[in-house]
């Protein structure tokens, strides 16, 4: 797994070693980039749900100001800590060690972000109460992109609307805006 374009591009990811991790596969982070194109570009992100911190990084890579990572496997918490060292970030980095929504009911992760990228484990059942928890966080005029499996049903989550799908493979990219801040209920 690489870093596919900007300024870190070609910069290698360390896998993990153990089992459980799905990261985001080349080719899915580079549709998901292409569709958000600019607005990428000076945010603040958020990588939920992190993993190997491949969508954080990627969005750094990309012009992203800053990148927040919240991950409960202290494992992958301290594999995102040596990408980000490695990689020569680490000053653009926030590591936020726990489960979502947790991290966000209880304080730990505070501020508003204008690009929040959630890729949970598929079979969450969890995932309209993350949804709804990271919608607080959500910027005005922001975007939040869900990784899922495509054969589930898209998730509804409180003021979050869903405004656009992109099947990839076995799976799917929805993109969320806030209804309070601008966008409509589907």
């Amino acid at each position: 797994m690489r870093i596919i374009a900007g300024a870190l591009r070609g910069r290698r990811f360390r896998s993990p070693r153990w089992a459980g991790l799905r990261p985001t596969s080349d080719r899915l982070r580079e549709t998901l980039f292409n569709v958000l194109g600019d607005r990428v570009r000076a945010a603040s992100v958020l990588d939920a749900c992190a993993g190997t911190g491949a969508l954080g990084f990627e969005a750094l890579s990309r012009g992203a100001r800053a990148a927040a990572f919240v991950e409960q496997d202290r494992r992958a918490a301290a594999l995102i800590a040596d990408h980000a060292a490695r990689f020569g970030v680490a000053e653009r980095c926030r590591i936020v060690r726990g489960a979502l929504p947790d991290v966000v009911d209880d304080g730990r992760l505070t501020g508003a972000f204008d690009v929040i990228l959630v890729d949970p484990p598929y079979d969450d059942p969890a995932i309209g109460a993350i949804l709804s928890a990271l919608g607080q966080r959500l910027a005005g005029g922001g975007v939040l992109a869900l990784e899922r499996a495509r054969r589930t049903v898209r998730p509804l989550a409180a003021d979050l609307t869903s405004v656009r799908e992109i099947a990839a493979g076995d799976s799917m990219l929805t993109l969320y805006q806030s209804v309070a801040k601008g966008g409509s209920r589907d």
